[in-house]
């Protein structure tokens, strides 16, 4: 754990600053309960080109909370770090927009799994799309140790677990043809 703290640390002693604290807030926001991503992905369900890619990220994400949410974090129980540090910084109060803190346990982080399932997801549109979706993903994941909301092993582990949630939907729509079902419905 000294380690984990010792990052922490850094973040807030040479990173931490006025200009990144909403940006952070903000970050940490958008992929509350993976709500930024859920209406991304609903969007990009109506065009044909971008159906597939859509479908993937959301049952990624479906999964992953199932995954992470709903069974390992309520066997790990580890508590946040802003509960558990001695020297948490009071005025670093993780994911304070609208005066809301995290509650709930530490161990994956659903924000960083939601993020990085969709970024996967997105590849298959384009690189570009797939970049673009994992530098915002990388912002999440790095605005939940800035917050104090998370460990830096709780976000590894939440971005692992979403690649593998992504990688796993993308073999199951492989497998059963489900690209191409998707792709034959029609407007109506």
């Amino acid at each position: 754990m000294g380690f984990e703290y010792a990052v922490l640390d850094f973040i807030n002693d040479h990173i931490r600053c006025g200009i990144l604290d909403p940006i952070m807030a903000a970050s940490s926001y958008f992929a509350h309960w993976g709500i930024g991503w859920i209406v991304l992905g609903l969007i990009l369900l109506i065009p044909r080109k971008t159906r597939t890619a859509a479908a993937v990220a959301l049952c990624a994400m479906a999964i992953g909370a199932i995954l992470g949410e709903g069974i390992i974090k309520h066997l790990v129980m580890r508590p946040r770090p802003y509960t558990t540090y001695e020297s948490f910084h009071g005025f670093a109060m993780p994911f304070s927009i609208n005066g809301r803190v995290e509650s709930g346990m530490s161990f994956p982080s659903g924000h960083t799994c939601a993020s990085f399932a969709s970024a996967t997801a997105y590849f298959k549109i384009s690189k570009r799309a797939g970049i673009c979706a994992l530098l915002a993903a990388i912002l999440i994941a790095f605005s939940r140790m800035y917050n104090y909301a998370h460990f830096l092993t709780d976000v590894l582990c939440g971005a692992a677990l979403g690649i593998v949630c992504a990688l796993f939907v993308m073999w199951i729509f492989k497998k059963f043809s489900i690209e191409n079902k998707l792709l034959s419905i029609k407007k109506r």
